[in-house]
């Protein structure tokens, strides 16, 4: 069983970055594609970037391309979220998620595994 957890969220204005950052384990890292999902208040679970077991692919929900990173560490079992230029809409908890299947999905549906999520809060 994979166990995943969040951390390095918080409260940013307007402008500002932050870096999420999700540690695995329970599992063999490397074999996982992870994925970050968020979900603001009164509105359903949504997609944001997924990152293959290699870290050759990457794929982003358009309103955060060009802004938000995805990357991840194999050897710290770790996948991390760079987020600059934040804005107010960014504001939700953000879940990690991961799964073995092939390709890089973008429903919550297919992923197996999830964090408990961390609060971002953009000021404006």
């Amino acid at each position: 069983q994979v166990q995943l957890v969040e951390s390095g969220g918080g409260l940013v204005e307007a402008g500002g970055s932050l870096r999420l950052s999700c540690v695995a384990s329970g599992g063999t890292f490397s074999s996982l594609v992870m994925a970050w999902f968020r979900q603001a208040p009164g509105k359903e679970r949504e997609f944001v970037a997924a990152i293959t077991w290699s870290g050759g692919n990457s794929n982003y929900i358009d309103s955060v391309k060009g802004r938000f990173t995805i990357s991840r560490d194999n050897a710290k079992n770790t996948v991390y979220l760079q987020m600059n230029s934040l804005k107010p809409e960014d504001t939700a908890v953000y879940y990690c998620a991961a799964d073995r299947k092939i390709g890089l999905g973008r429903t919550a549906e297919r992923y197996d595994y999830w964090g408990q999520g961390t609060q971002v809060t953009v000021s404006s």
